[in-house]
């Protein structure tokens, strides 16, 4: 992977999941997300939409923007390899430290069971360094 885009997933950047609905028609998420060991790690509840959507169909595409430099992006096209449960909220704490800059996931819901959406990326995309006065 690019260190471009490792330093993209480490950083406070929105990412876009996309998934595909039942009927072919594309779903678009922001998440949090990281990278780790060769896959990009989402954060989402059982049950929402883009779960459904990847159980029937695994396939993802992934953009993360920098929130310094809305050029400095890329793009990925992936598969969800596996689910992960993050029961305990290691994942989501891990997510709110990278994000928010606090301990604890502060959403955290009694009714809600959160999951990692393990994606290995098959296509990136990577812009050339550009920035905004260029």
């Amino acid at each position: 992977m690019d260190d471009k885009v490792i330093e993209l997933f480490s950083g406070r950047n929105l990412v876009y999941i996309a998934t595909i609905m039942k009927d072919g028609a594309p779903q678009v998420s922001p998440v949090w997300a990281n990278y780790d060991g060769g896959y990009i790690l989402v954060n989402t509840a059982e049950g929402r939409i883009k779960h459904k959507n990847i159980l029937r169909d695994p396939r993802v595409a992934v953009s993360v923007v920098s929130r310094d430099n809305p050029l400095d992006m890329t793009t990925i096209r992936g598969i969800v390899d596996e689910l992960i449960p993050d029961y305990g909220y290691e994942h989501a704490d891990t997510l709110t430290r990278q994000y928010m800059g606090r301990d604890h996931y502060p959403f955290r819901r009694d009714d809600e069971k959160r999951i990692i959406l393990k994606i290995k990326p098959v296509k990136i995309f990577v812009l050339p360094e550009l920035k905004m006065n260029d």
